[in-house]
């Protein structure tokens, strides 16, 4: 059903997009500039790709997150810490309503964890093994309470959501952009010249940046959701207690692969700043939990 939803809210955004397009005039402006284009085969051509990327990337997100992690799934529990691990996970799901996601350890000294999967009745939750082994019992609850909010919210479908969106669009305007430049600016009137592979290059720079802005923003926004859910399964003192101990090993270097990096419990950080953050400051994020 979600991925249903999915794929009707792409084609009614695409729809509209293409409505507004030609309302406000802008084939017609751009035809009487000698900007040739069929605007409705180049947004289908983008939306294909630029959806159809995204929900590739969903479907085999899971499949992923094992390989480039190393992740164990635990299907026979060998001792008490993994016997212990599953029948929380399991408690937690329950109690969140969704059915029982695959449950690994993933070789880390760097306490973290992370959630995944298109399906949230089939995801996959996994924690670090530093993180099971300095944590206290309550603690890596709290964070297995946090990822499991994850997979309840629907949280990696949304983010796939938007991902598609704005794929489509950075594809769609960069090019628009790039044959304006190559008709307009350098009088090119056949053929695609240089001025539309370099304005669709510098566009596509330029948009992507802007892109990525409006996808960590919704990133960091369903952290504070996710702390939320947290908290309700595994109780507030706890969840807070899991994200200060995050802090106070902050100095130990994340090594999740950088497409899992969003996924993950605990910052990854970015060099470009807050607005390109995946996550929110964990100072936030606990000021948020004790006011709530």
């Amino acid at each position: 059903m979600r991925i249903l939803l999915f794929l009707l809210t792409n084609l009614a955004v695409v729809i509209v997009v293409g409505t507004v397009w030609r309302l406000l005039g802008f084939d017609s402006f751009l035809e009487a500039n000698g900007v040739g284009l069929d605007f409705n085969a180049l947004l289908v051509f983008c939306a294909l790709f630029g959806m159809g990327g995204s929900l590739f990337s969903l479907f085999i997100s899971k499949w992923m997150a094992k390989r480039s992690t190393g992740t164990r799934i635990i299907e026979n529990p060998s001792n008490r810490d993994e016997k212990w691990l599953v029948q929380t996970v399991r408690q937690l799901a329950e109690n969140a309503g969704i059915g029982m996601p695959e449950v690994g350890i993933f070789p880390s000294d760097a306490p973290n964890a992370f959630a995944t999967g298109w399906n949230r009745n089939n995801a996959l939750v996994a924690v670090s093994s530093g993180m099971l082994r300095r944590f206290k019992p309550e603690e890596v609850r709290a964070v297995m309470a946090h990822e499991i909010g994850h997979v309840a919210n629907g949280d990696m479908i949304t983010l796939s959501l938007i991902q598609g969106v704005v794929n489509t669009f950075v594809m769609f305007f960069a090019r628009v952009i790039g044959h304006t430049v190559d008709r307009v600016v350098f009088k090119n009137e056949r053929g695609l010249g240089i001025g539309y592979w370099i304005g669709t290059i510098v566009a596509e720079i330029l948009l992507s940046i802007l892109a990525s802005m409006i996808v960590m923003w919704f990133s960091r926004y369903r952290e504070f959701r996710a702390d939320a859910a947290g908290a309700d399964l595994a109780g507030k003192a706890h969840m807070t207690s899991a994200l200060r101990r995050l802090q106070s090993e902050m100095n130990t270097p994340s090594d999740l692969p950088g497409e899992l990096t969003a996924f993950g419990i605990r910052p990854g950080g970015s060099k470009f700043g807050q607005l390109l953050s995946s996550h929110p400051p964990l100072d936030k994020r606990i000021e948020a939990l004790q006011t709530r």
